[in-house]
């Protein structure tokens, strides 16, 4: 066995809290700290914690689906656990780094392994500029919003607003607006994932604008720097067959 010690995380919802007493029953329950793998039990929303909480520790988290899409999981089963782990496919993804800067000159940081979004906070569209690498590249865009989305997001909010779906393995980001009025035919851009990305807010006081980073906000920000973070890792295990790189290709089929 590649991992003799096993530590359950489950979300809140019911199905989840049910899944980790029947698992615990089974094998235990190792500490997460010092576990060889960790079973996360939720949704996407919940994996996306498990790999804020692991990143760069080395540990492979393993996800069973007892939320809702679970694109990020594999299906549940509490039969042949070991085996299955044994048997998985590991992917290592690195987040994105967000520095937003907010109406009162604080600095806040945080990282993003699916994206990180501008969202308007009021009724009024945001007006943005972006620089790419220190260039000024669109000097006004009007929207509702506008994110950079590392490949394992391609598919979550990014490909929602109608950006790409980048291959898991693409050294690529996704920038994509959210419902932009002009320039109305702007569809975004991928760019290389070495690019950094400066997102200025324009009548900053007027159009307010927030910035979250997977689950963390930042209201009322002037600028924010995003760049892909290569010093931090975290490490996925999947089913064969079943590999994000698999579901990433399989998205594109999907009507």
């Amino acid at each position: 066995m590649k991992f003799k010690s096993i530590a359950f995380l489950a979300s809140d919802s019911g199905e989840a809290r049910e899944a980790l007493a029947d698992l615990i029953a089974l094998y235990g329950n190792a500490d997460p700290d010092h576990a060889d793998c960790v079973v996360a039990l939720g949704g996407d929303g919940h994996m996306l914690q498990t790999l804020h909480r692991f990143v760069s520790t080395g540990t492979p988290i393993y996800g069973m689906n007892r939320g809702t899409i679970g694109f990020l999981m594999n299906d549940y089963g509490a039969a042949g656990l070991p085996e299955r782990l044994d048997a998985a496919e590991l992917t290592t993804i690195h987040p994105l780094s967000m520095e937003a800067i907010d109406q009162d000159g604080m600095s806040h940081s945080a990282i993003a392994f699916n994206e990180v979004s501008l969202l308007r906070q009021r009724s009024q569209a945001a007006k943005l500029m972006i620089a790419v690498d220190g260039k000024p590249r669109l000097e006004e865009l009007i929207c509702d919003g506008v994110l950079v989305a590392t490949p394992a997001g391609s598919t979550a909010y990014n490909l929602s607003a109608h950006g790409p779906i980048l291959p898991i393995n693409s050294s690529l980001l996704a920038l994509t607006p959210i419902s932009a009025f002009r320039p109305r035919g702007w569809r975004g851009a991928i760019l290389p994932h070495q690019a950094r990305v400066t997102i200025t807010i324009l009548e900053a006081e007027k159009r307010p604008v927030a910035a979250v980073a997977d689950h963390v906000e930042v209201r009322h920000v002037r600028q924010v720097n995003i760049a892909e973070d290569r010093s931090k890792s975290a490490k996925i295990l999947f089913d064969p067959g079943h590999s994000l790189a698999e579901r990433v290709l399989r998205e594109q089929f999907r009507f």
